[in-house]
């Protein structure tokens, strides 16, 4: 018998998202308990999630504020286990996942309680969208476990995205939860590797499979490309935040002398018609560069010290 499953969702002023996706996926996989947590962002928004809930018999737990997706999903997963859930399935309010590819995912799960899991993850045109992914402690350059043949040789980390993740309660105990520091982005790749740090493991399920429509919740609007100001300043900010936390002194002033080039990379991800107004944009790298930089000793470095003075 599977164990008891909560879906957990966080949500921030998309509730028509969840209408598309979270309606058909709860109502597919029938699972024991829904979590919706409302990232404030409005009274009216609050109202239209609240009545989706209702309706829908869902839990929701309305933060008073915006805690960040980390933030969030703590909240949320907090909730489930109180409600007496086992296994987590942490789910974007633009991604949806079938009943048996769920299934398939608890299988794995009930043999492996101290594993991560995530399903090969399509996108709505049915190409991969993530089946996997390292960070490269050389630079922070983040890629898909399909160009390591590019880098071959050199030190990484896998990570799973947080769009669709099964999650057993053991492992989130073990990992302590969602870092809140990052508020939004790299949270999944933090995340990824305390899990290992602990002790845990990190499994891609191809036979299970979700659908991911990238960047509902970010695009600035249809037809552009173009991301949020959040989005720009998160990734750049985080990727120096991450560094801070978990590389050592020489890895880590690599990746601050890399952050303009990073920062580029980010910023070329929403196409270059947005530099014909650039203003925002260059902004948000500009203030990710900066606050990411203000990390200056990583805390790894900082935990090693304070371990040798105790």
């Amino acid at each position: 018998m599977a164990a008891p499953l909560a879906i957990v969702v966080v949500n921030f002023a998309s509730t028509g998202l969840l209408r598309q996706h979270l309606v058909k996926t709860a109502t597919d996989v029938r699972p024991d308990h829904v979590v919706v947590v409302d990232n404030w962002s409005s009274r009216a928004e609050l109202d239209h999630v609240g009545q989706l809930a209702r309706r829908q018999g869902w839990d929701l737990v309305a933060a008073e504020s915006n805690l960040g997706f980390g933030g969030g999903v703590n909240l949320g997963v907090q909730r489930a286990l109180q409600l007496g859930a086992e296994d987590i399935l942490l789910l974007n309010p633009d991604a949806s996942i079938s009943a048996e590819s769920v299934r398939i995912l608890q299988e794995r799960a009930s043999t492996e309680r101290d594993a991560v899991f995530s399903p090969l993850v399509l996108d709505s045109d049915g190409k991969v969208w993530f089946d996997g992914a390292d960070v490269y402690l050389s630079d922070g350059v983040t890629r898909s476990v399909r160009k390591r043949f590019e880098r071959p040789g050199e030190v990484r980390w896998e990570w799973l995205s947080g769009a669709c993740l099964l999650v057993t309660d053991a492992a989130w105990r073990m990992s302590g939860g969602f870092d809140e520091d990052y508020f939004l982005y790299w949270e999944d790749v933090d995340f990824s590797r305390r899990i290992v740090g602990a002790g845990g493991s990190l499994y891609v399920v191809p036979e299970a499979t979700a659908i991911h429509d990238e960047g509902g919740t970010q695009r600035v609007g249809a037809p552009q490309r173009a991301k949020s100001e959040g989005y720009y300043y998160y990734n750049i900010r985080n990727r120096l935040l991450f560094a801070a936390k978990h590389l050592d002194t020489d890895d880590a002033r690599r990746w601050r002398r890399g952050a303009w080039a990073s920062a580029r990379e980010v910023l070329l991800r929403g196409g270059r018609r947005q530099f014909l107004r650039p203003w925002k944009p260059l902004r948000a790298a500009f203030r990710g560069v900066r606050d990411g930089r203000g990390y200056s000793v990583p805390e790894a470095v900082r935990r090693r010290q304070g371990a040798m003075d105790d």
